[in-house]
């Protein structure tokens, strides 16, 4: 179908073609303007409005031309398809039912019974055992040694040292005037000071002296032991047997079969079975032990201590004092003038002295003591004793119990279902189909000058219709 579609579109192009090649003829003729055009084509020159196509159009006639134009037709088309339909349909199947029995069956079981028995056990006991032993220890022991001990003091001294000193005299001219000028004067006087003068003095001291020994104390400590005790404690006792079961089932065929499995059918009882527990029970018990203690004691001894007393001492200084003078002079004009002078001043030195005292000082010497104590000492003894104890001895006991017993027994069943069946059904189907319809067409008789072309600047007739119309040329 769709070569034949482009077998028509081909064949409509080329008619199409021709047309436009006698266009083109009529074209190549117009060298000289219009009326030359027209004439070629059967048209007079006063049809054209000029000598240029482009003033008015040519009118040279219409002729009719048959074109194959392509058209989709829809028909009806025979299919043939597969559709489904619903059948209800019977068949028999077997179900396995259920059925219940009860068997009553024995079994046997264990139980754990107490039984008291007794043995001899032996244990070690730590017995005390006292011992006197010396020991040797070092004591340091004071003592008071005299020691001559040199110290330095510092002594004041005094001596004449002679300073000299500049004073400005003032003095005028021709101009007596009456001034006072301040002399120094010295006087000696008296002064009291107080000098710190050390001494030694013996003094009797008390000192705190700690002194060992040894006492026996007797205390209680707390021993525990662990006593038996009989009690009922409920148990729980798990227990069960292997049974053969026979199972009726179907296989994949559909046919009865029969299998024997093996099942632990369990079994619970509750019962209260005697239990020893051991209880823990405080006692109260004396024993004696050794504590080294210390004792205060107070003694005396005598000390050097060093003091020093306050003594009042006296030393003479020259004080210097001024005592105003009256003068007369002759000034015209106040001058000053500097002399040298020299005076006498007392100067105070400290001189180190050394001086020897004697001093007490106390002293350890290292003796060797000895002293008795006694240490405690666990000797083991071997002792024994009579235990009870309990055992659980198992015993075989046998009981009856119920069983449920399944069976399956066979059963057929009918049911209806429904199958869905294909059928072949033919129909008519709609169809689009492309075709090709002659058509008759009115076209202009001179292809060259029709309403949108015109031989002007823009559509260069020198060159042939085919190169001087452009797009806008309807050439």
């Amino acid at each position: 179908m769709t070569r034949y579609c482009a077998g028509l579109l081909m064949a409509l192009g080329l008619t199409l073609s021709m047309g436009a090649t006698d266009a083109a003829a009529c074209k190549k003729g117009c060298d000289s303007g219009c009326s030359s055009c027209c004439e070629s084509s059967g048209c007079e020159s006063s049809d054209c409005g000029g000598s240029s196509c482009g003033e008015s159009a040519c009118d040279c006639g219409t002729t009719t031309k048959t074109v194959m134009k392509q058209v989709w037709v829809e028909e009806m088309k025979t299919v043939t398809s597969t559709e489904y339909k619903k059948e209800e349909r019977t068949r028999t199947y077997t179900v396995n039912k259920p059925v219940y029995e009860t068997v009553e069956k024995t079994r046997n079981y264990t139980v754990m019974v107490p039984e008291t028995r007794t043995k001899t056990v032996n244990y070690t006991v730590n017995k005390p055992v006292w011992e006197t032993k010396t020991v040797e220890y070092t004591a340091m022991v004071p003592y008071t040694e005299q020691v001559e001990k040199t110290y330095t003091v510092m002594q004041p001294t005094y001596e004449d040292k002679t300073v000299s000193y500049t004073v400005q005299v003032p003095y005028t001219e021709q101009v007596e005037k009456t001034y006072t000028v301040m002399q120094p004067t010295y006087e000696d006087k008296t002064v009291s000071y107080t000098v710190q003068v050390p001494y030694t003095e013996q003094v009797e001291q008390s000192y705190t002296v700690s002194v060992p020994y040894t006492e026996t104390v007797e205390a209680t400590r707390t021993v525990t032991k662990r006593v038996p005790e009989t009690t009922m404690k409920t148990v729980t006792v798990c227990g069960g047997h292997w049974e053969t079961q026979t199972v009726e089932s179907t296989d994949c065929n559909g046919c009865p079969t029969t299998c024997c499995k093996r099942v632990w059918v369990p079994t619970q009882e509750t019962k209260e079975v005697p239990c020893t527990v051991y209880k823990c029970v405080t006692e109260e018990v004396p024993y004696t032990y050794c504590v080294r203690k210390c004792k205060q004691e107070t003694r005396t001894r005598t000390v050097c201590v060093r003091k020093c007393r306050t003594e009042e001492r006296t030393k003479t200084v020259k004080v210097c004092k001024t005592v105003p003078v009256e003068k007369t002079c002759t000034v015209c004009v106040r001058k000053c003038r500097t002399e040298d002078r020299t005076k006498t001043v007392k100067v105070c030195k400290m001189v180190p002295v050394e001086k020897t005292c004697t001093v007490s000082v106390q002293k350890c010497k290292a003796e060797t003591r000895t002293r008795e104590h006694k240490v405690c000492k666990m000797v083991c003894e071997q002792k024994s004793k009579e235990v009870e104890y309990t055992v659980c001895v198992p015993h075989e006991k046998t009981e009856a119990y119920t069983v449920k017993v399944c069976k399956m027994v066979p059963e057929e069943k009918t049911e209806t279902y429904t199958v869905c069946v294909p059928v072949q059904v033919e129909k008519q189907v709609p169809v689009k189909v492309c075709k090709m319809v002659e058509e008759t067409v009115e076209v202009p008789a001179c292809g060259g000058c029709d309403s949108g072309c015109g031989c002007d600047s823009g559509c260069g007739c020198d060159s042939g219709c085919d190169s001087g119309c452009d797009s806008g040329c309807g050439c």
